[in-house]
């Protein structure tokens, strides 16, 4: 069964930080770029972090720059989103989702090119 579980979210303080994984099963996760996004609550889904296969190479939402990073442990078929700084518009579900290919032309990237998506978890920023 092909599965993608994120876990590690919960809440924080302003000015905290998180990081989440998404464990991979049931398929080769290292064949497809890994992309995150989000959603607030009343608001559309938004691009966070696509992370090509190739090379490794990440883009980043400007609203994330310097703030999260976003890694790879293949031996453990899971992938990692590190947040810092995290502030109240932080707050969102964050989903993670394996790409059909292995490269990313950007941050953001086009539900239909998803191929597995996680359930997401939450991420609450606030004092």
């Amino acid at each position: 069964e092909v599965q993608l579980v994120e876990s590690g979210g919960g809440w924080v303080q302003p000015g905290g930080s998180l990081r989440l994984s998404c464990t991979a099963s049931g398929f080769h996760f290292d064949e497809y770029a890994v992309v995150w996004f989000r959603q607030a609550p009343g608001k559309e889904r938004e691009g966070v972090s696509c992370m090509g296969r190739h090379d490794g190479s990440t883009y980043y939402a400007n609203s994330m720059k310097g703030r999260f990073t976003a890694s790879s442990d293949n031996a453990k078929n899971t992938a990692y989103l590190q947040m810092h700084g995290l502030k109240p518009e932080d707050t969102a579900i964050y989903y993670c989702a394996a790409l059909n290919g292995y490269y990313c032309l950007d941050y953001y990237a086009s539900p239909q090119d998803v191929a597995y998506w996680g359930k997401g978890t939450l991420v609450t920023v606030s004092a």
